[in-house]
């Protein structure tokens, strides 16, 4: 999990022109924590959000990382790191970090990865 101020979430951002949804996914995370060959392992199913702030909807993914260290580089856009902190969470603290519209989201990546992570 990524913390930005006093929020926690997951890796997330816009899509680029041309890029598909889960090509997007792949980069954001990559950019925001310099994790990369995630693997799907549950397909590539999705959840969304309902929409926030301004009517934006976030659709995140289930990956599994074989490893690597997180990283959180620098944006050339803010000069700085975009989030603050990481945390590698079980399923129960996840919970409760994030945010209630993250709630279904969390709940929905529990149960389609058997809920491993609790």
């Amino acid at each position: 999990m990524l913390r930005s101020y006093r929020d926690w979430d997951f890796p997330k951002g816009l899509i680029e022109a041309g890029e598909a949804p889960l090509d997007a996914a792949l980069r954001e995370t990559r950019e925001e924590t310099s994790l990369v060959d995630l693997e799907l392992r549950w397909g590539e199913a999705f959840r969304e959000t309902e929409p926030y702030s301004g009517g934006k909807v976030a659709r995140y993914y289930v990956a599994e990382s074989p490893g690597g260290a997180v990283d959180l580089p620098v944006s050339e856009e803010l000069g700085r790191p975009e989030h603050h902190e990481y945390r590698w969470v079980d399923g129960d603290e996840a919970r409760r970090l994030v945010r209630p519209r993250l709630q279904d989201v969390l709940a929905w990546a529990r149960a389609t990865v058997g809920d491993r992570a609790s």
